[in-house]
């Protein structure tokens, strides 16, 4: 049986909900001067998914231009095995991408390698401030006191994480670093805590209190759904069956895959 205490987290935000989805694109056969002249005549472009209908087959950067025969085709001096984005990935994944390989734009495609969309670094940083919100936070507090009949009150505060108990067992060590990333630049969402009767359980935030702790952070800014009266929780009762008390007890799983991206070799060789 699904926790209701937790569910209400997994519906994170996706790359569709905040990607461009009206793309300038450029043809395989296109020229080198061609695509140099359209990028120097813009403000906005520095390159282009590289398209055999809307198949991506490659990017067309300014850097790859340089130096190439103005007669020559861009599909000999594209880039061709580049990294994407898939429309359901969460734009968290999409952030650690762009923010850790210095990738401006990602084009995203569909599972048949079609273009849909382009995900930028401008619009992972929208998503970051507009998903800072309590919004999710008076969701919680409406779907405790409905469950568990209990009043609730939300708040913002600054909690210490040393008295955080965990309700996640496990992260992964790769997403630590974009966690981190996003901490040291001031991009990282409050935390969301529910303080039972004085017990403080973190429902959101795993990844980033422990790359708090890694950057020796003892207290982080959170949303905090105070309960009237101590209730039992699903969350709490997960907690005591892996014997978390503190952050510490967090397992780093560094071996497991993470789908972070995928690339158009990839697509290229499920055919």
């Amino acid at each position: 049986m699904e926790d209701p205490d937790r569910t209400i987290y997994d519906d994170k935000p996706r790359v569709n909900d905040y990607m461009t989805r009206d793309v300038a694109t450029a043809d395989p056969d296109d020229t080198v001067a061609v695509v140099a002249e359209r990028i120097a005549d813009s403000d906005a472009h520095s390159g282009f998914p590289v398209c055999d209908g809307r198949r991506v087959e490659g990017f067309i950067s300014a850097r790859d231009l340089l130096l190439a025969d103005d007669e020559a085709p861009i599909f000999t001096v594209m880039t061709h095995d580049i990294i994407v984005a898939h429309p359901e990935m969460q734009i968290t994944d999409a952030a650690r991408v762009i923010l850790r390989s210095g990738i401006q734009r990602l084009p995203v495609v569909d599972d048949a390698g079609n273009l849909v969309g382009i995900i930028s670094n401008a619009d992972v940083i929208r998503s970051q401030i507009e998903r800072a919100t309590p919004e999710k936070v008076g969701k919680l507090k409406r779907t405790l006191e409905r469950i568990h009949g209990v009043d609730a009150a939300e708040e913002r505060r600054t909690v210490e994480l040393a008295a955080l108990t965990p309700t996640q067992t496990k992260v992964y060590t790769d997403e630590l670093e974009g966690r981190r990333y996003e901490l040291e630049h001031g991009l990282a969402e409050p935390l969301v805590v529910i303080d039972n009767a004085g017990d403080l359980l973190l429902a959101d935030g795993h990844h980033r209190v422990k790359a708090a702790d890694r950057l020796d952070t003892e207290e982080m800014d959170a949303y905090v759904v105070s309960l009237e009266s101590r209730v039992e929780l699903g969350m709490a009762e997960t907690a005591r069956q892996a014997d978390l008390e503190s952050i510490d007890g967090i397992e780093e799983v560094d071996y497991a895959h993470h789908p972070l991206v995928e690339t158009t070799q990839r697509l290229q060789n499920r055919e």
